[in-house]
């Protein structure tokens, strides 16, 4: 598959070959949504925290004696049955939400989004995106340049670099529709999210060395 390759001003400048492997895979609906269970539940904080009635302070105390008040029997002010008492069956800090999925499907479910959004022609291919100086103003002016190239573009994109650039990032990051990501260090959810992909020409073959060194067919 080829697709062109932009400079930074948005003009055409070649094309470029795609990996059929990585970017002309059929696409499984069902591996692709337990990918994605899978990776929201592992990025679940668990915070949320009860505390038991064998936790709650006070109640060491039995409120009444048991028999002749004609009251209904009870042993702790800290019962689950009683106001400011504990909780039972609630949220513990301690739950595992961690799932695990085969290595060749994660990232076979990761080809099935990288072919999509080239398919779909949300797959923007840059020689390269060089700045003077970290400025958000010019970020943005080469972003929008490449939104109106490519028409099918959208709002939301992920900006894919081959390797840290201070740079691009501090430029970017006060724009809330771009994403920074190293192409090492993609992710399933991120590229789902993201209308389009601007990937640097460099970033390519990371993503080739990365994720076929596996030889996941």
């Amino acid at each position: 598959m080829k697709v062109n390759l932009y400079n930074q001003k948005a003009e055409v400048v070649g094309d470029v070959e795609l990996n059929s492997k990585i970017f002309d895979v059929k696409p499984k609906t069902h591996l692709l949504a337990e990918a994605v269970r899978i990776q929201q539940s592992n990025a679940r904080q668990g915070s949320a925290h009860t505390k038991t009635r064998g936790e709650v302070s006070g109640g060491g105390k039995k409120p009444w004696k048991q028999k002749g008040t004609g009251r209904a029997r009870a042993g702790s002010t800290r019962s689950p049955i009683w106001r400011h008492g504990g909780v039972t069956f609630g949220p513990r800090s301690n739950r595992n939400w961690e799932l695990k999925l085969n290595k060749k499907a994660k990232v076979q479910a990761l080809f099935m989004t990288l072919s999509d959004k080239a398919k779909e022609n949300r797959f923007i291919v840059v020689d390269q995106i060089s700045m003077e100086n970290p400025k958000t103003k010019d970020m943005a002016k080469i972003l929008d340049g490449l939104k109106n190239a490519v028409k099918n573009s959208g709002k939301k994109q992920l900006l894919v670099m081959a390797k840290k650039d201070d740079k691009l990032v501090r430029s970017s990051r006060n724009l809330p529709f771009v994403t920074p990501i190293l192409a090492s260090s993609l992710n399933l959810l991120d590229i789902l999210k993201a209308d389009s992909m601007i990937v640097l020409k460099d970033s390519l073959q990371v993503i080739e060395k990365t994720y076929l060194k596996n030889n996941v067919k």
